[in-house]
């Protein structure tokens, strides 16, 4: 079966008049992707035809298979997320309550959360076959969390479901001016996930080119992910929040670990708010066992730390609504770049935009970018996205 390439308007164009009647669509052999166009075949089974070739969402489709009964096998970035899901509560405020202060919110809302989930969605938007490891309640909220899964895509064998705690939640208050943000969470059913667990899901680990998690769940846990991930050769990514301290054992299996400036801080073993340089802090850490550092600084962009190099990378410059999303977003965009196979110094600047991005929305899920979003971003600037992001590896859009 020969692909033809086409430009992303005759795609769409495509798209808007449908199929020929004749034609009915592919069946697909994996857990459902993100697709932006699919091939078709003639009802005469003798007949094969490519109306027009396939795309997956924002990547470049590496190998097909010859059709078995109408089935096409397409090959993308596999990415593994082993991390929390919590409902949040969302609250609008005029400023940041001082301790013991009352204040009246405005704009109450209920919205998927947790980072574990929302970075899996963010992989999701923006091309990766995602396979979520977690633990939900029985309650609606878990119900909530299993139909955002299947809607966004996101392979959910291993979302285990427990009567014995409820799903998770966040209480979240955001400064309206500002869009900066204060979180709490009760963990609830994220707190039951084991190192058990994640060794039971073991078709979760067989041939994932990045594993991401978090501390929303039980270190032992994340630690199971890590140590799974690096057992299968993947890269592994730990965003270290909510923060705590970890042992050089866990942050030895570390590929690439992505904290704040605090959170890098208190791994460190420093103090919150201690004076000492971002790239200082970052070189402890790589003494403790972490290969590479990913530090956020928010509005100073991020730093990248090896054992032998410093870069900076600049913020994408946008007018924040609402910055709640923008780490998930960073992440998702870190890990889909890296599962790509592009250089750490390629994917931070790719992760500083799909994080931008975030923070023009309310809300979190509503405000991870997908790859349309990306692509519109480059267009406007008058850049050139990275190859590897699209759907033709020449670099045609």
């Amino acid at each position: 079966m020969q692909a033809c390439q086409y430009s992303l308007r005759q795609g769409e164009a495509r798209r808007a008049r449908g199929p020929p009647r004749s034609q009915q669509p592919v069946k697909f052999t994996a857990t459902p992707f993100r697709i932006y166009w699919v091939a078709t075949w003639n009802r005469n089974p003798s007949r094969a035809t490519e109306d027009p070739a396939p795309r997956v969402v924002g990547l470049p489709i590496s190998r097909i298979r010859t059709p078995v009964r109408g089935d096409v096998l397409l090959t993308v970035p596999r990415i593994t997320v082993v991390g929390s899901y919590a409902i949040g509560l969302t609250m609008k405020v005029v400023r940041m309550p001082s301790i013991g202060e009352t204040l009246l919110g405005t704009g109450y809302r209920v919205d998927y959360g947790g980072k574990g989930s929302n970075q899996a969605v963010g992989c999701a938007r923006l091309g990766a076959h995602v396979s979520f490891v977690a633990r939900i309640g029985t309650d609606p909220f878990g119900e909530m969390a299993l139909g955002l899964y299947r809607d966004e895509g996101i392979e959910t064998t291993h979302v285990k479901r427990t009567a014995d705690a409820p799903t998770g939640v966040g209480f979240i208050i955001v400064e309206t001016a500002s869009g900066h943000n204060c979180i709490t969470i009760d963990p609830g059913a994220n707190e039951l996930l084991t190192a058990a667990d994640v060794a039971q899901c073991e078709a979760a680990f067989n041939s994932p080119a990045v594993v991401l998690t978090q501390l929303e769940i039980p270190v032992a846990a994340a630690e199971a992910a890590l140590g799974r991930g690096r057992e299968r050769g993947a890269i592994t990514i730990l965003n270290p929040a909510p923060v705590r301290p970890l042992p050089p054992s866990i942050l030895q299996l570390v590929d690439v670990l992505t904290p704040n400036q605090s959170e890098a801080q208190v791994l460190a073993g420093l103090s919150p708010g201690t004076d000492v340089e971002p790239e200082a802090v970052a070189r402890r850490l790589i003494r403790s066992g972490v290969k590479q550092v990913v530090m956020t600084l928010g509005e100073n962009g991020a730093l990248i730390v090896t054992d032998k190099s410093s870069i900076r990378v600049p913020a994408v410059s946008m007018s924040a609504v609402d910055t709640t999303g923008a780490g998930d977003a960073f992440n998702a965009g870190l890990a889909i770049a890296l599962a790509c196979g592009a250089s750490l110094e390629e994917a931070v600047p790719f992760a500083a935009v799909t994080g931008g991005l975030a923070v023009t929305q309310e809300g979190v899920i509503p405000s991870l970018p997908n790859r349309d979003d990306v692509l519109q971003f480059y267009r406007k600037q008058d850049l050139h996205p990275p190859n590897w992001f699209l759907a033709d590896p020449s670099g045609k859009v």
